[in-house]
Protein backbone atom coordinates (compact mmCIF):
# COMPACT_ATOMS: atom_id res chain seq x y z
CA UNK A 1 0.00 0.00 0.00
CA UNK A 2 2.83 2.38 0.81
CA UNK A 3 4.30 1.83 -2.65
CA UNK A 4 1.07 3.17 -4.13
CA UNK A 5 1.91 6.61 -2.73
CA UNK A 6 5.60 6.61 -3.59
CA UNK A 7 6.60 9.68 -5.60
CA UNK A 8 7.64 7.49 -8.53
CA UNK A 9 4.62 5.19 -8.45
CA UNK A 10 2.30 5.09 -11.50
CA UNK A 11 -0.59 6.30 -9.34
CA UNK A 12 1.26 9.44 -8.21
CA UNK A 13 2.55 10.10 -11.73
CA UNK A 14 -1.01 9.97 -13.07
CA UNK A 15 -2.17 12.37 -10.35
CA UNK A 16 0.71 14.73 -11.15
CA UNK A 17 -0.15 14.65 -14.84
CA UNK A 18 -3.82 15.39 -14.12
CA UNK A 19 -2.75 18.31 -11.93
CA UNK A 20 -0.44 19.60 -14.69
CA UNK A 21 -3.26 19.51 -17.23
CA UNK A 22 -5.61 21.29 -14.84
CA UNK A 23 -3.12 24.08 -14.14
CA UNK A 24 -2.32 24.42 -17.83
CA UNK A 25 -5.98 24.55 -18.81
CA UNK A 26 -6.78 27.22 -16.22
CA UNK A 27 -3.84 29.33 -17.46
CA UNK A 28 -5.05 29.05 -21.06
CA UNK A 29 -8.67 29.73 -20.09
CA UNK A 30 -7.67 32.84 -18.15
CA UNK A 31 -5.50 34.17 -20.99
CA UNK A 32 -8.26 33.53 -23.54
CA UNK A 33 -10.58 35.98 -21.77
CA UNK A 34 -9.02 39.03 -23.50
CA UNK A 35 -9.41 37.07 -26.81
CA UNK A 36 -6.43 38.77 -28.43
CA UNK A 37 -3.98 36.84 -26.21
CA UNK A 38 -5.51 33.44 -27.00
CA UNK A 39 -3.03 32.65 -29.79
CA UNK A 40 -0.03 33.15 -27.52
CA UNK A 41 -1.74 31.07 -24.82
CA UNK A 42 -2.33 28.16 -27.22
CA UNK A 43 1.28 28.35 -28.40
CA UNK A 44 2.59 28.31 -24.83
CA UNK A 45 0.31 25.37 -24.02
CA UNK A 46 1.73 23.32 -26.90
CA UNK A 47 5.27 24.29 -25.93
CA UNK A 48 4.73 22.82 -22.46
CA UNK A 49 2.78 19.76 -23.63
CA UNK A 50 5.41 18.75 -26.18
CA UNK A 51 8.01 18.76 -23.42
CA UNK A 52 5.69 16.74 -21.19
CA UNK A 53 5.08 13.98 -23.75
CA UNK A 54 8.84 13.82 -24.40
CA UNK A 55 9.59 13.64 -20.67
CA UNK A 56 11.51 16.92 -20.89
CA UNK A 57 9.29 18.97 -18.64
CA UNK A 58 10.72 21.46 -16.17
CA UNK A 59 8.78 24.15 -14.35
CA UNK A 60 5.34 24.16 -15.97
CA UNK A 61 4.25 27.73 -15.21
CA UNK A 62 7.70 29.19 -15.90
CA UNK A 63 7.97 27.36 -19.21
CA UNK A 64 4.45 28.41 -20.17
CA UNK A 65 5.06 32.11 -19.66
CA UNK A 66 8.50 31.92 -21.27
CA UNK A 67 6.93 30.64 -24.48
CA UNK A 68 4.00 33.04 -24.12
CA UNK A 69 6.38 35.99 -24.04
CA UNK A 70 8.74 34.76 -26.77
CA UNK A 71 5.99 33.94 -29.28
CA UNK A 72 3.47 36.62 -28.36
CA UNK A 73 3.82 38.80 -31.46
CA UNK A 74 3.72 36.04 -34.06
CA UNK A 75 1.08 34.03 -32.22
CA UNK A 76 -1.17 37.06 -31.91
CA UNK A 77 -0.87 37.93 -35.60
CA UNK A 78 -1.60 34.33 -36.59
CA UNK A 79 -4.55 34.20 -34.20
CA UNK A 80 -6.03 37.44 -35.59
CA UNK A 81 -5.58 36.10 -39.11
CA UNK A 82 -7.44 32.92 -38.15
CA UNK A 83 -10.27 34.93 -36.56
CA UNK A 84 -10.54 37.02 -39.72
CA UNK A 85 -10.78 33.94 -41.94
CA UNK A 86 -13.39 32.38 -39.64
CA UNK A 87 -15.45 35.58 -39.71
CA UNK A 88 -15.17 35.71 -43.50
CA UNK A 89 -16.38 32.12 -43.94
CA UNK A 90 -19.26 32.60 -41.50
CA UNK A 91 -20.26 35.81 -43.29
CA UNK A 92 -20.24 34.06 -46.68
CA UNK A 93 -22.44 31.25 -45.33
CA UNK A 94 -24.86 33.75 -43.80
CA UNK A 95 -25.09 35.66 -47.08
CA UNK A 96 -25.84 32.47 -48.98
CA UNK A 97 -28.49 31.43 -46.43
CA UNK A 98 -30.27 34.73 -45.76
CA UNK A 99 -29.69 36.91 -48.82
CA UNK A 100 -32.34 35.08 -50.81
CA UNK A 101 -29.97 34.45 -53.70
CA UNK A 102 -30.62 31.31 -55.69
CA UNK A 103 -27.00 30.17 -55.85
CA UNK A 104 -25.96 26.66 -56.91
CA UNK A 105 -25.35 24.31 -53.99
CA UNK A 106 -21.77 23.92 -55.16
CA UNK A 107 -20.93 27.33 -53.67
CA UNK A 108 -21.87 26.19 -50.17
CA UNK A 109 -19.95 22.94 -50.62
CA UNK A 110 -16.91 24.88 -51.84
CA UNK A 111 -16.94 27.23 -48.85
CA UNK A 112 -17.30 24.32 -46.43
CA UNK A 113 -14.43 22.50 -48.16
CA UNK A 114 -12.22 25.58 -47.80
CA UNK A 115 -13.21 25.86 -44.14
CA UNK A 116 -12.27 22.20 -43.57
CA UNK A 117 -8.87 22.69 -45.21
CA UNK A 118 -8.21 25.76 -43.08
CA UNK A 119 -9.18 23.87 -39.91
CA UNK A 120 -6.88 20.97 -40.75
CA UNK A 121 -3.99 23.39 -41.25
CA UNK A 122 -4.93 25.40 -38.16
CA UNK A 123 -4.47 22.46 -35.78
CA UNK A 124 -0.74 22.57 -36.56
CA UNK A 125 -0.16 26.33 -36.59
CA UNK A 126 0.42 26.84 -32.87
CA UNK A 127 2.32 23.56 -32.30
CA UNK A 128 4.65 24.45 -35.18
CA UNK A 129 5.13 27.95 -33.82
CA UNK A 130 5.80 26.56 -30.34
CA UNK A 131 8.50 24.17 -31.55
CA UNK A 132 10.13 25.93 -34.50
CA UNK A 133 11.44 29.48 -34.68
CA UNK A 134 10.36 30.84 -38.04
CA UNK A 135 8.57 33.64 -39.89
CA UNK A 136 4.78 33.82 -39.99
CA UNK A 137 4.80 32.97 -43.68
CA UNK A 138 6.97 29.89 -43.20
CA UNK A 139 5.02 28.81 -40.12
CA UNK A 140 1.83 28.78 -42.17
CA UNK A 141 3.53 27.06 -45.07
CA UNK A 142 5.08 24.40 -42.87
CA UNK A 143 1.78 23.83 -41.04
CA UNK A 144 0.13 23.31 -44.43
CA UNK A 145 2.72 20.77 -45.62
CA UNK A 146 2.78 18.88 -42.32
CA UNK A 147 -1.00 18.70 -42.09
CA UNK A 148 -1.53 17.19 -45.55
CA UNK A 149 1.53 14.96 -45.50
CA UNK A 150 0.14 13.46 -42.28
CA UNK A 151 -3.56 13.68 -43.09
CA UNK A 152 -4.88 10.79 -40.93
CA UNK A 153 -3.22 12.22 -37.82
CA UNK A 154 -4.37 15.71 -38.80
CA UNK A 155 -8.00 14.59 -39.01
CA UNK A 156 -7.70 12.81 -35.66
CA UNK A 157 -6.25 15.99 -34.10
CA UNK A 158 -9.14 17.97 -35.54
CA UNK A 159 -11.63 15.54 -34.02
CA UNK A 160 -9.87 15.81 -30.66
CA UNK A 161 -10.10 19.59 -30.89
CA UNK A 162 -13.88 19.51 -31.27
CA UNK A 163 -14.50 16.65 -28.86
CA UNK A 164 -15.05 18.89 -25.78
CA UNK A 165 -17.65 20.93 -27.71
CA UNK A 166 -19.48 17.72 -28.67
CA UNK A 167 -19.41 16.57 -25.04
CA UNK A 168 -20.83 19.91 -23.90
CA UNK A 169 -23.61 19.67 -26.47
CA UNK A 170 -24.84 16.38 -25.03
CA UNK A 171 -24.22 17.10 -21.34
CA UNK A 172 -24.52 20.36 -19.44
CA UNK A 173 -22.46 18.85 -16.62
CA UNK A 174 -19.43 18.79 -18.91
CA UNK A 175 -18.91 22.50 -18.21
CA UNK A 176 -16.69 21.47 -15.30
CA UNK A 177 -14.63 19.31 -17.66
CA UNK A 178 -14.22 22.27 -20.01
CA UNK A 179 -12.97 24.50 -17.20
CA UNK A 180 -10.46 21.92 -15.99
CA UNK A 181 -9.42 20.06 -19.15
CA UNK A 182 -11.26 21.48 -22.18
CA UNK A 183 -8.13 22.85 -23.87
CA UNK A 184 -5.27 20.93 -22.30
CA UNK A 185 -6.60 17.35 -22.54
CA UNK A 186 -7.23 17.32 -26.33
CA UNK A 187 -3.95 19.17 -26.91
CA UNK A 188 -2.14 16.66 -24.70
CA UNK A 189 -3.44 13.78 -26.82
CA UNK A 190 -2.55 15.71 -29.99
CA UNK A 191 1.00 16.27 -28.73
CA UNK A 192 1.55 12.51 -28.79
CA UNK A 193 0.50 12.52 -32.44
CA UNK A 194 2.63 15.41 -33.69
CA UNK A 195 5.68 14.76 -31.50
CA UNK A 196 6.85 11.95 -33.78
CA UNK A 197 6.20 14.07 -36.87
CA UNK A 198 8.31 16.92 -35.49
CA UNK A 199 11.14 14.55 -34.53
CA UNK A 200 11.45 13.48 -38.16
CA UNK A 201 11.83 17.13 -39.18
CA UNK A 202 14.09 18.41 -36.42
CA UNK A 203 17.38 16.86 -37.70
CA UNK A 204 16.71 18.37 -41.12
CA UNK A 205 17.06 21.92 -39.82
CA UNK A 206 20.84 21.54 -39.88
CA UNK A 207 20.86 21.90 -43.67
CA UNK A 208 18.70 23.93 -46.09
CA UNK A 209 15.68 22.02 -47.34
CA UNK A 210 13.25 22.83 -50.11
CA UNK A 211 9.91 21.84 -48.58
CA UNK A 212 10.51 23.05 -45.03
CA UNK A 213 12.31 26.12 -43.78
CA UNK A 214 12.64 25.43 -40.08
CA UNK A 215 14.81 26.85 -37.38
CA UNK A 216 14.41 25.54 -33.86
CA UNK A 217 14.90 26.76 -30.35
CA UNK A 218 16.91 24.34 -28.29
CA UNK A 219 16.14 23.49 -24.69
CA UNK A 220 18.71 25.92 -23.33
CA UNK A 221 17.14 28.78 -25.22
CA UNK A 222 19.80 29.03 -27.94
CA UNK A 223 18.54 29.16 -31.51
CA UNK A 224 19.66 26.91 -34.31
CA UNK A 225 18.87 28.18 -37.77
CA UNK A 226 19.09 26.44 -41.09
Amino acid sequence: MNKLFDLDSPFIRVLNRIADLMILNILVLFLCIPVVTAGAAFTAMHFVLLKIVRDEEGYLVKGFFKSFKQNFKQATLLWLLMLFLIALIVLDLMIIKFAGMDLPRIYTILILAIALILLIVAVYVFPVLARFDNTIKNTLRNAFFISFLNLPKSILMLLLLFLPAVIMYFSSYSFIFMVLFGFSAPAYASAYLYSGIFKKLEPEVQEPVSDYDFSITTDNGDEETK
